[in-house]
């Protein structure tokens, strides 16, 4: 009805509309709108509803401009073009009304232009939003927050995301092939600091020189361009063709560094070219099998992998012979030594057995380990290794290294075992598994005539049979055991199943 009187209003009447309107308002606006709170066409257009985003956008215009360019918090809400503004801030709620609505707790940050990812979900709220400042207003450089913890004092750049990661400011992925310094081999993995020394990047020197100049073994003899015979995969691989001085390098040789044999640094010294020269120290066989190393050994490896003991000697090698050093059994030189063959030869001063079992050895031993693949089968002798007494060594049943005088009965090994204390007799094999001490079988109703039922079924062996050892047999009556129990002093005769039972001693039937 207002709005039909509106047009008949006199100009006097429109002056005083405003008063009207607050009269009309469903509630105060919030602090925030006080200065427009008189001013409803600020915020409404009677004529047209669907207006009321476009005017709240005329005031904010910084909200307007996201909006407009799909950016930050409003800019990025989907089909923000057809959303009113109302649809999440309510106006008229008093003062004190919360018109924005922000809860921290849920909100997602991935909704604005900077998502939280890596060690920033971490980061508290207050860290990057200031005090007194809108929200919107956080800077999103990676500077802006980290220029205090920056190594590089600057020196390259403010963007620190070119090269560092958002879960740790460790492990800077920085692409040195852009520079005129490729990192190549060896010189990708060495730390920054080992070349730009305190963090200074520029100038950093180039030359090999430069930084190597203490790896030098040439002492500048061979000029500043390492680069001429080393190569950044390492520092001992070298491009040099030492083929053409007479002596090419094979195998293992070419590996090693120039100083290991070219010890004075100076290449054109003349050095020996036989193996001696340069082996004479490493020779362990202290001259036992002459001078001529080629022989037994070659260029990739000391060790010797060619000689065919066999067809040399008569004598194979086999499993652990063969990766025996060859001076474990030439302890001499080779054309004075005798010839060694059978296995007392070498093993008679660690044969535990004292040469009573023989000296063949490989009847029960292999080549392998001596204490493993023995093939000694225990189940030929009067005493075959059922269920877990196949597991123990032989020592701990055969004290003796003769291997005899091993007993036979089951307490000559479980006596300390022995929870009954002997009072089950010696015989564990009437009751008990070989294949596992808790594995045990005994009928107490057909083996001793005397059925377990009830509370006797689930009392240890132990209780009844608590006599000397020998004794097992014990009284079938039931004041025997229960004697003590007998709140009858004996009145009412031994036999107490004739009131109680063995489910429990309560609860007497009287007959």
């Amino acid at each position: 009805m207002l709005a039909s009187l509106w047009p008949l209003l006199s100009p006097v009447s429109v002056a005083h509309a405003a008063g009207v309107e607050n009269l009309l308002m469903p509630g105060k606006v919030s602090r925030a709108h006080v200065k427009q709170e008189d001013d409803c066409d600020l915020c409404h257009d009677r004529g047209d509803k669907t207006r009321q985003a476009a005017q709240c956008l005329d005031c904010h215009k910084d909200v307007a401009a996201d909006v407009q360019k799909a950016q930050g918090l409003h800019g990025r809400l989907p089909n923000i073009g057809r959303t009113q503004c109302k649809a999440c801030h309510t106006e008229h709620l008093g003062r004190g009304g919360d018109i924005v609505k922000f809860d921290r707790a849920s909100f997602d940050h991935r909704r604005t232009d900077f998502a939280l990812e890596g060690a920033h979900l971490s980061v508290a709220c207050t860290d990057c939003h200031k005090q007194g400042k809108k929200w919107r207003e956080a800077r999103a450089a990676c500077a802006d927050c980290h220029e205090k913890s920056d190594a590089h004092r600057g020196q390259l750049g403010r963007d620190c995301a070119s090269c560092h990661g958002k879960q740790s400011w460790a492990g800077g992925r920085f692409d040195h092939g852009k520079t005129r310094f490729a990192l190549t081999h060896s010189h990708a993995t060495i730390a920054c600091d080992a070349c730009h020394l305190g963090g200074r990047y520029k100038p950093t020197p180039a030359r090999c020189v430069a930084c190597h100049a203490p790896d030098d073994t040439h002492a500048g003899a061979r000029g500043q361009d390492c680069g001429g015979c080393h190569t950044t995969e390492a520092w001992d691989k070298s491009r040099f063709d030492h083929a053409k001085t007479g002596f090419a390098l094979l195998g293992r040789h070419v590996v090693i560094a120039c100083g290991t044999c070219h010890k004075s640094g100076r290449l054109e010294d003349d050095l020996p070219r036989d193996c001696q020269g340069c082996h004479r120290a490493d020779d362990s066989h202290a001259g036992r099998f002459g001078l001529d190393c080629s022989k037994c050994h070659g260029n990739d490896s000391w060790k010797v992998k060619a000689y065919d003991h066999a067809a040399r000697t008569g004598v194979p090698l086999d499993a652990r012979h063969a990766t025996l050093s060859c001076h474990a059994c030439h302890t001499t030189d080779i054309k004075r030594q005798a010839p060694r063959k059978a296995c007392a030869d070498c093993h008679r001063q660690v044969d535990p057995h004292a040469g009573k079992l023989g000296s063949t050895c490989d009847k029960c031993h292999g080549t392998t380990k001596w204490r493993e693949g023995i093939r000694f089968d225990h189940d030929l002798t009067d005493y075959p290794l059922l269920g877990l007494h196949v597991l123990p060594t032989c020592a701990q049943c055969h004290t003796s290294k003769s291997f005899k005088g091993a007993p036979r009965d089951c307490l000559g090994c479980h006596a300390l075992a022995d929870v009954h204390a002997g009072g089950l007799g010696k015989d564990c094999a009437t009751c008990h598994s070989p294949n596992g001490w808790k594995l045990w079988e005994f009928d107490h109703a057909q083996q001793a005539r005397f059925e377990l039922t009830g509370a006797h079924g689930r009392i240890a062996c132990v209780t009844c049979h608590h006599k000397p050892a020998g004794v097992v047999k014990l009284a079938r009556d039931c004041a025997a055991c229960h004697r003590k129990d007998d709140r009858h002093l004996g009145q009412f005769g031994q036999q107490c199943q004739r009131c109680h039972n063995t489910l429990t001693f309560k609860g007497a039937r009287i007959q």
